[in-house]
């Protein structure tokens, strides 16, 4: 499997002006984006059932984001012109075509009404008498739109619209008055919205994490070091660019219309340790990769790091959809470093992989000793009754060591290799879901932050003694927790970590807090439960 693949479909340029005066024509917005209304007008021209058009939607949507871009319009038109063929519609009928050969589909009276909507833009008087009930509808719904240049700001034409406007008018208010970004994450910027999704690699060194990117790159990318010895010192986010490149962290953090800007509250002396390597690859048109210094072990852990380390990976994993903790057969065991890193990916367990990377360093009795005992280790840390998904597997540009493993250790290492593959390839289809729920679990954490915090404000007097009960308040945070917990009767697991939350109030005057502010939350309640649920009914698939 490669997962090369997910790159975007293939097709003649010689079609492409077609396909872009298409998609302008079916754009009424002028937004670069055909939502499903447009889309079940324009795709009606093509005459197919609608039961076929529905599945036409799907395939063109895999990202579920709930329009079509021009790549996915193509796509759409590409599956439309196959259907006529008396092709059979489905999720794997471009994989294997030769899409550069497939013409563009027959919309019947298409150009007449593209010709039709240039003249009411030249304001020519004209006769729409004989045109098709289906081409008057779309005309109609066009003719307002023929001299549109651009869509107002708070129009909402995408589910990553909807939910940024949805966080500046209801769950961003919230999250300002009770200082949610110094205690839990910092606020979100619209890059953050928009950011492609991210994988980070996590492990001890030398474990293969930077041969791992080169590995799915097929490519080395700028910046990157391969040895034995400890190579990646720095935080370093591979993505795409249009030239070959590595940009400073303190310049990173800076840009607008990156979604690095949190990192900033870590300091230079972190951003001295930070860089983006930008290269052009089809893959990173779709995924950006986080590689990662090698977890200290052993007695480097007596090195302190200048940086909060593990505060900087728990950001990271915030942001990324997918987490990879990297072990080689000599490396299995977990240091306090490590422990402290994989228990700050707590609340993102559904996001961790493991990878037993080089199995093919030992033959396939040690493995199974190897495999056993890296259960064991990761046991003791990750407190969960649930095992793990560990990837077994050699990602390198080497060939399979066989006299290690055999041909049946062979035939495995292919099969987990693939499955990892398939996983990688999901990130960028379930993109638009996580992103709605990384938003749902955020305003649940703003909702019970808010309570603890109005609670704590509660709880201290209005005039005397307000510094003894500011530190009774923090040396009992548990105990306060647990009333804050059976008054408004959240789950216990949603919480945020005791330890951090203490050292962070420390630094506060609780008196000074917001009083709580019932209408904001329910504002977030009302968010949650209604506005949310509308949003990504708005914008199913349009023919559901």
């Amino acid at each position: 499997m490669d997962i090369l693949s997910i790159r975007s479909a293939n097709y003649s340029k010689q079609d492409e002006p077609l396909y872009k005066r298409w998609f302008e024509f079916a754009d009424t917005d002028a937004d670069g984006r055909l939502t499903g209304p447009d889309a079940v007008k324009f795709f009606s021209l093509s005459q197919l059932p609608r039961a076929d058009l529905k599945q036409v939607w799907a395939v063109a949507d895999v990202k579920r984001q709930g329009f079509l871009g021009f790549k996915e319009f193509i796509t759409a038109m590409q599956v439309i012109s196959m259907a006529q063929t008396g092709q059979e519609i489905s999720s794997d009928m471009l994989k294997n075509a030769d899409l550069e050969n497939v013409s563009p589909p027959n919309m019947e009276g298409l150009e007449d009404l593209i010709s039709v909507c240039a003249l009411f833009s030249h304001q020519e008087p004209i006769s729409i008498c004989s045109m098709s009930c289906s081409t008057k509808l779309l005309l109609c719904s066009c003719s307002n739109s023929c001299s549109k240049t651009s869509i107002p700001a708070k129009s909402v034409t995408s589910i990553i619209d909807g939910l940024k406007k949805l966080y500046i008018e209801k769950l961003k208010p919230l999250e300002i008055a009770y200082r949610f970004n110094d205690f839990v994450s910092p606020l979100l910027t619209a890059s953050d919205f928009d950011a492609k999704p991210q994988v980070m690699l996590l492990g001890q060194y030398s474990t293969g994490k930077t041969t791992f990117i080169k590995h799915l790159l097929q490519a080395s990318y700028p910046g990157a070091h391969i040895g034995p010895e400890p190579t990646t010192d720095r935080f370093v986010v591979v993505m795409g660019g249009t030239d070959e490149r590595s940009v400073p962290g303190n310049t990173i953090a800076v840009q607008a219309d990156m979604p690095f800007s949190g990192l900033s509250k870590f300091g230079t002396a972190f951003l001295s340790k930070f860089e983006c390597s930008l290269m052009p690859h089809p893959l990173l048109e779709h995924i950006t990769f986080v590689d990662t210094p090698g977890v200290l072990s052993g007695e480097k852990q007596r090195t302190q790091r200048s940086y909060d380390f593990t505060g900087v990976t728990s950001w990271f994993a915030a942001k990324c959809d997918l987490i990879l903790l990297l072990f080689d057969p000599h490396k299995l065991d977990i240091s306090d470093e490590f422990k402290r890193v994989i228990t700050s990916l707590r609340g993102h367990d559904d996001k961790i992989r493991v990878v037993l990377n080089k199995a093919d360093q030992v033959d396939t009795q040690q493995l199974m000793r190897v495999y056993g005992a890296l259960m064991w280790s990761l046991g003791k840390v990750i407190n969960t009754p649930e095992v793990m998904r560990v990837y077994i597997g050699s990602f390198n540009d080497k060939p399979i060591n066989e006299q290690k493993i055999g041909p049946m250790g062979r035939e495995l290492f292919e099969r987990e290799q693939n499955d990892l593959l398939a996983d990688l390839k999901d990130i960028p289809r379930k993109s638009c879901d996580r992103r709605i729920n990384e938003f749902v679990k955020r305003a649940r954490q703003a909702k019970i932050h808010a309570y603890i915090i109005g609670h704590l404000k509660k709880e201290m007097p209005t005039m005397m003694g307000k510094q003894k009960a500011q530190q009774r308040l923090i040396d009992n945070l548990e105990d306060e927790f647990a009333k804050v917990q059976r008054e408004y009767h959240l789950p216990p697991g949603d919480f945020p970590s005791l330890e951090h939350y203490r050292e962070t109030l420390a630094g506060y005057n609780i008196d000074k807090f917001e009083k709580p502010k019932p209408k904001m939350v329910q504002a977030v309640d009302d968010m949650l439960g209604y506005d949310i649920p509308e949003l990504l009914k708005r914008f199913r698939n349009p023919y559901d």
